[in-house]
């Protein structure tokens, strides 16, 4: 039965992988992953401004790519840059090889890594559900093909951070956790923010790794900052207009419901896709995005300071803040392969034998279907030819169930989970003596709920 896993696993990887590398092929000027940041990043080390349009299409120029003109969309992706300072740091020793070398050892890097996570979270969740741990990540891995075609740094963000989390609650390769948690931090913070405050709040021990992984992430950024303004001095002010630019009316990362950020199997996946669809106003889908993921994650951070620190808590929590992520900001389809957090949690619940598993398997499944490369293709294509001017509220309400999906099911599933965070933190809290102490810690946790660490 494990060889027959590893097998389905490694043939869902292996779907992504030669399926991502043909459609990068397939492209004119390739996927705009890697190259992205690899010639923003050799601008720099020239001595030039990568986040001047002007200076960074001299770059392409003199290393003989053309500037593609065929669409907005191609355009954008590639003169503007819109990576924090640090990630120059991650991608300068990429430089000192060609293009092609460079692009090769970034992606074994992103595959890499983002395999180990999915095997990480397979193993903790067979130890509850074999089948259910078997089918989610097998679903993750034969929908990577974005990640593996152009290199994203989505899929090293997602990567490194679930590592980072196995080794933070199994108390194993702490140094490792650290600096995998410090790395993803300092690349995509908007990522993996939340799961950095959950183990700040967490207790004493994962809040002395969390505050450790903060310092190191904090000294990467400075590094970061001090070097691109040396180089640009003006370099905030320009992310600010590329991030303005791409972010308007007619920009690749737009929210609103024409935007051709979410007309495209990598589509924007946030909450303000589904309000901007009643509002078409920035004014109106930002604030109401706000208010509504901000009532989530303040009972969020208060059923986390509730519950007790233990590894079975942490998996609620952190699907839940992993699905929040997605909603409140711009984020795309391949950042939520962060779900992949989900594998266990779903388990857990799968093994606990009660109704709300189905509940939890429905959800969990969904989610990672409905974020995948795949399934968003055709969701992209068939829904393509529907125009929202002509619905009322109905046929609006019809139109975000068919065409926008994910920000839909990434609720119910940061709502799901938060619920069993609820739950459990209330049966916490009633267990407490009547003196205010918890019971005795030399009790063993019931079987069922015990986080049992797979062997490497």
């Amino acid at each position: 039965m494990n060889r027959a896993s590893i097998f389905l696993l490694l043939m869902g990887g292996g779907i992504s992988i030669i399926w991502g590398i043909s459609l990068e092929r397939s492209v004119r000027g390739g996927v705009m992953g890697f190259p992205g940041i690899y010639f923003g990043t050799k601008c720099l080390l020239q001595g030039g401004d990568p986040y001047d349009v002007n200076q960074l299409e001299r770059v392409y120029q003199a290393q003989g790519i053309p500037i593609p003109s065929e669409s907005i969309e191609r355009r954008q992706s590639v003169t503007r840059y819109v990576n924090l300072p640090t990630t120059f740091l991650f991608v300068a020793p990429f430089t000192l090889l060609p293009l092609a070398a460079a692009q090769t050892l970034w992606l074994l890097l992103v595959v890499g890594s983002f395999s180990l996570a999915a095997f990480l979270m397979w193993r903790l969740g067979r130890n509850y559900a074999p089948g259910v741990s078997l089918l989610l990540t097998f679903i993750v891995l034969a929908n990577c093909e974005i990640i593996f075609s152009g290199g994203n740094t989505a899929g090293l963000v997602v990567g490194l951070c679930v590592i980072a989390v196995w080794c933070l609650l199994n108390e194993r390769f702490a140094l490792l956790g650290v600096i995998c948690l410090a790395s993803s931090l300092a690349i995509k913070p908007h990522d993996v923010g939340l799961v950095w405050i959950y183990f700040l709040l967490a207790g004493r021990a994962q809040g002395k790794r969390a505050l450790q992984a903060g310092a190191l992430a904090l000294a990467l950024a400075l590094i970061g900052t001090l070097w691109a303004s040396h180089v640009a001095p003006h370099w905030a002010s320009e992310l600010r207009s590329n991030l303005a630019t791409i972010s308007a009316h007619g920009g690749i990362n737009e929210p609103g419901p024409t935007s051709i950020g979410v007309s495209s199997p990598d589509m924007i996946i946030d909450l303000q896709t589904v309000v901007s669809i009643f509002r078409d106003d920035p004014r109106i889908y930002n604030p109401v995005t706000y208010a509504i993921c901000g009532i989530i994650l303040l009972i969020w951070i208060v059923a986390v300071l509730r519950s007790r620190p233990m590894p079975e808590n942490a998996l609620f929590a952190l699907v839940s803040c992993a699905a929040l992520s997605m909603l409140v900001t711009y984020h795309r389809s391949y950042d939520a392969k962060l779900l992949l957090l989900s594998v266990p949690a779903c388990a857990m619940l799968w093994a606990d034998g009660r109704a709300v598993r189905w509940i939890a398997l429905i959800l969990s499944a969904a989610g990672l279907l409905i974020t995948g490369d795949i399934p968003l293709a055709i969701v992209t294509q068939e829904t393509r030819s529907l125009h929202l001017s002509d619905y009322g509220l109905a046929g609006r309400l019809l139109y975000i169930v068919l065409a926008r999906p994910a920000p839909l099911i990434l609720s119910a599933i940061a709502v799901f989970y938060l619920s069993i965070m609820v739950r459990r933190a209330g049966n916490d809290h009633s267990a407490l003596n009547g003196d205010g102490h918890e019971p005795d810690s030399t009790k063993p946790a019931p079987t069922s709920t015990m986080l049992v660490s797979p062997v490497l």
